[in-house]
């Protein structure tokens, strides 16, 4: 019983101890800055991506054709839009993207190509953008009807 008091004793004072600091005084400035800066672009609204389609089809090709495709978008948003990366569900998708920031208003493009060789039959792929905007990320689809190579005439 003597050692459960003593634990007890122990305890408290060590949580009277460690809680005498300061919680304020960790708090570095240059963070608070960020955070405010963030705050404040948050109540402008963030960048809204708007696409002129999200989804192509390329109809019928032979295999081995490189098609392309181009998405056009506008950044109808407050705030400037910054595309992080874009990547093809496989190798066989290769998108081009712009790299510097989109201003509100102003419009890009996303550049896919689609390499059709051992690709036979119905394809379908997707683009994923990791973007600033609410979401996070946007997908772009593509499709194609692709012609084995057996049946190419």
């Amino acid at each position: 019983m003597k050692k459960v008091i003593a634990l007890s004793i122990l305890s408290l004072s060590l949580l009277t101890v460690s809680c005498n600091e300061n919680a304020a005084k960790k708090i570095k400035t240059e963070n608070l800055e960020l955070a405010k800066e963030r705050d404040k672009e948050i109540k402008i609204g963030g960048p809204k991506l708007k696409f002129d389609k999200t989804e192509h089809d390329f109809g019928v090709i032979n295999e081995g054709d490189i098609v392309e495709t181009v998405f056009s978008f506008t950044n109808s948003g407050k705030s400037e839009l910054i595309i992080t990366s874009a990547k093809g569900s496989c190798g066989c998708t290769v998108p081009e993207w712009p790299k510097e920031p989109i201003m509100p208003g102003e419009e890009g493009q996303i550049k896919v190509k689609f390499n059709s060789d051992r690709k036979p039959n119905l394809q379908q792929k997707q683009i994923t953008l990791v973007t600033n905007t609410d979401q996070g990320k946007e997908i772009l689809k593509i499709k194609a009807q692709v012609t084995p190579k057996s049946k190419i005439q």
